[in-house]
């Protein structure tokens, strides 16, 4: 009795539990039976695909005092026969002071790529902790973790998943084929299924469930929304859409050139490269006249190619210019398609930079002024720089994680199927299946690889009946394809992913009915 009081108190003090679970049955979905408390001491290279470590925290949010427990661990992909393919990676967070776990939010999160790690929004945007940075999302030193003061913990609880060959993510079974995991359609039957298994062995089926995604991860989580409902039976309340890309709606042609002016014109503005009556407007109120001439001016001209007449294209190149922030001759020569790698070297060209591609606010230096693309991305560089130390000091020093497995920013999952991507359709359909689901888009204005003029065309054509668009909204933000690295921005995306989890909560005894 006395050794079993005084591992009971060793376990108090230390807070960190680590676990080795017993593999449940896969088709069955049910929660693992109590596992063995044992230290986690022996990194290895090789993936346990079923295991966690526990720690606890707490985390003051706009004043409040938030506890919570953080589990990290894996929790394994199983074949049709029960056979262990692949072990993924996760970081769940519960505020431990709630007492209705059926009426808390579950914020489900994924980032894209695809192959990409979850590690962008984790630990920089809804996470309890984040990255130092500055106030404009660059790196300083020395690295390190902090606290997030405007974390979505204290209205959800959040898990942040690696797929497979993301982060921590493995294959852990021999000769297992790409196309089983790396592609649109695959992605999504393998993550659903992964997901049933999440929220049964957490006890989270009752619960208000949100699917949030970034980049390709948007992808993920509209052909999710579907998925869920009809290979799963689970139902969610919202699907945040955050940086989205085109989701599967074709836009080619003039519409794909055209579309791009809107974000050529906030980086010129950005850069204080436009004509002094549009740089004195603020950037909210410019970019509207820009939208504007695009539809219903720079689209219709486009769309007559090499029959657009002489003084007509003329005309057309001027405006644009002026919006763009490049000359006339070069927008003439281009024949009006000015591309966007063009676009990233040519603006500020004169003064010997490059603009960033997910965040043209990042300058970079090239071999040569002269050619056609930057030699690099001058954001992602910055920002694997600012992102790479804190989340392996965070997992390994703080979460207690302990393995000799390289965290995988970028994992490979090449060649990646990209065919059959209806995931914009597949997320109009599931809004139209669940009355009580919800979208929120969040883009910010220097995104250039998906930028939010593009975002708001996928809701414009996604709905083409306009009977959804009252559970459809779009914010934007004054940074780039991470909106959250800016402070300013951090605070208010967080805010508006707040209202929107309290917006589509359903009132008591509200059924999901039209």
């Amino acid at each position: 009795m006395k050794k079993q009081w005084l591992i009971l108190a060793l376990s108090c003090l230390t807070c960190i539990f680590v676990h080795a679970q017993t593999k449940p049955t896969p088709k069955e979905f049910v929660p693992p039976p109590a596992p063995k408390e044992e230290k986690m001491t022996s990194p290895s290279r090789t993936l346990n695909p079923d295991s966690f470590v526990e720690t606890t925290r707490e985390v003051t949010i706009k004043g409040q005092r938030v506890p919570y427990k953080a589990t990290a661990g894996t929790i394994p992909v199983w074949d049709e026969e029960g056979k262990v393919l692949a072990g993924l990676f996760y970081t769940y967070y519960e505020r431990t002071d709630v007492k209705d776990r059926a009426a808390r939010p579950l914020v489900i999160s994924f980032n894209g790529g695809p192959g990409s790690a979850s590690v962008w929004m984790h630990i920089a945007y809804t996470g309890p902790r984040i990255l130092q940075i500055d106030d404009e999302g660059y790196p300083i030193m020395p690295y390190g973790i902090k606290d997030n003061p405007y974390s979505i913990l204290d209205v959800a609880d959040i898990v942040h998943i690696d797929p497979v060959n993301t982060g921590f993510s493995r294959i852990v079974a021999k000769d297992v084929p790409p196309a089983k995991f790396f592609g649109v359609n695959a992605d999504i039957k393998y993550l659903a299924e992964w997901l049933n298994t999440f929220v049964s062995r957490y006890n989270r089926w009752a619960s208000p469930k949100y699917l949030i995604g970034e980049s390709y991860g948007t992808t993920r989580v509209s052909g999710l929304a579907l998925e869920l409902q009809n290979a799963q039976w689970m139902y969610l309340n919202g699907v945040v859409l955050v940086s989205p890309t085109d989701l599967g709606i074709a836009r080619d042609g003039a519409v794909d050139q055209a579309l791009r002016l809107p974000f050529f014109a906030a980086t010129a503005w950005y850069h204080k490269v436009l004509p002094p009556d549009l740089q004195k407007k603020d950037l909210t109120e410019m970019l509207p006249e820009v939208e504007e001439f695009t539809i219903n001016e720079l689209l219709p001209a486009m769309a007559r190619g090499g029959f657009l007449e002489e003084s007509k294209k003329k005309a057309i190149a001027a405006k644009y210019a002026r919006y763009s922030g490049l000359s006339e001759e070069v927008i003439l020569q281009a024949n009006l398609d000015i591309t966007v790698q063009f676009f990233w070297k040519e603006l500020l060209r004169d003064k010997g930079f490059t603009v960033g591609r997910l965040d043209s606010r990042y300058l970079g230096l090239d071999r040569q002024d002269i050619g056609l693309a930057p030699d690099y991305s001058a954001e992602l560089t910055s920002w694997l720089h600012s992102f790479t130390p804190p989340i392996n000091i965070f997992l390994r020093e703080e979460l207690k994680y302990k393995t000799d497995l390289k965290y995988n920013m970028f994992g490979p999952v090449n060649p990646w199927d990209r065919t059959g991507d209806k995931t914009g359709e597949n997320l109009r359909q599931a809004m139209a299946q669940n009355p009580y689901l919800h979208v929120l888009v969040q883009s910010g204005y220097y995104d250039g690889a998906c930028d939010y003029f593009n975002a708001k065309y996928n809701l414009w054509q996604m709905d083409p009946s306009g009977k959804l668009k009252n559970r459809m909204s779009w914010k934007g933000y004054r940074s780039g394809h991470m909106m959250y690295l800016r402070k300013e921005d951090l605070e208010s995306s967080n805010e508006h992913l707040r209202e929107f989890i309290k917006l589509s909560l359903p009132k008591p005894g509200q059924a999901a009915k039209y």
